[in-house]
């Protein structure tokens, strides 16, 4: 299933990687840089899937995933945290907030790909747990 991905992140290499690796599988990347930016493209595009880093500036991952959860919109659109918050309580800290996945950093290239399309769903179905 090739998916429209709204990939939130301020590390341009993470961006180039994550995009290349999501390209290579068919789907189409669009990216922001900040959490507000992300927020402006998510209405714009309607993504299937959103990846939201935790660390951005300004606006931080936790109140982005707040913020498109509470929109009706997005409700149902997965959000995969990609993060290099790996400490005790943080994978908690970003499911409370409203991802439902969560992929630390740094990513293994040949995995990430199958771990971030576990989410996607096709129309009418649930993702896979």
């Amino acid at each position: 299933m090739k998916a429209k991905i709204l990939l939130i992140e301020d590390n341009e290499q993470n961006r180039y990687l994550l995009t290349f690796l999501l390209e290579q599988r068919g789907h189409e990347v669009v990216s922001a840089m900040s959490g507000s930016l992300g927020l402006e493209l998510a209405a714009k595009v309607s993504p299937d899937l959103i990846l939201l880093d935790i660390q951005l500036p300004g606006m931080d991952g936790y109140a982005v995933a707040r913020a498109l959860k509470s929109d009706p919109r997005f409700k149902s659109t997965p959000i995969v945290a990609v993060t290099s918050y790996a400490m005790v309580g943080d994978k908690e800290k970003v499911l409370a907030a409203g991802a439902e996945g969560y992929i630390e950093k740094p990513i293994n290239p040949e995995t990430f790909v199958t771990e971030v399309e576990r989410f996607l769903r096709l129309p009418g179905e649930e993702a896979i747990p």
